[in-house]
């Protein structure tokens, strides 16, 4: 019996270790400087300035195509609330203006394609 149980605790030790390793591919280290989450396996990485709101998307840390894309970012900081259109550019979907983006604001990205959509991702920025 003893030996049973041997056999189940290095089959689970290996197995959890593979799964540690493998990550999915997953580089989960923002890039580009912003914060990064993760929905429907591919990693959303949001940057957002006083002027300017950038979204980059990563499949298993290849850029993902953002041709016919765009994103609704609801953005809320304290008790404002606002709300833009990020269109697509070079390598990633953004949007220029005027934004107020203090420490803990709350960002909700709604990703869209041919007007279907993407995923929603939800950021906290630092």
């Amino acid at each position: 019996m003893k030996l049973s149980y041997l056999i189940l605790a290095l089959t689970v030790s290996i197995a959890g270790a593979a799964i540690a390793a493998d990550n999915h591919g997953h580089d989960v280290k923002p890039m580009h400087g912003g914060a990064v989450a993760e929905a429907k396996d591919v990693e959303y990485e949001f940057v957002a300035s006083a002027d300017k709101l950038q979204l980059y998307m990563r499949d298993h840390g290849k850029p993902v195509a953002v041709a016919g894309m765009t994103a609704k970012v609801t953005l809320l900081a304290g008790s404002e609330k606002q709300e833009v259109q990020l269109q697509a550019g070079e390598g990633k979907l953004e949007a220029a203006g005027s934004f107020k983006v203090p420490a803990g604001t709350k960002a909700l990205v709604a990703v869209s394609k041919a007007g279907k959509s993407v995923a929603s991702v939800r950021f906290t920025l630092k």
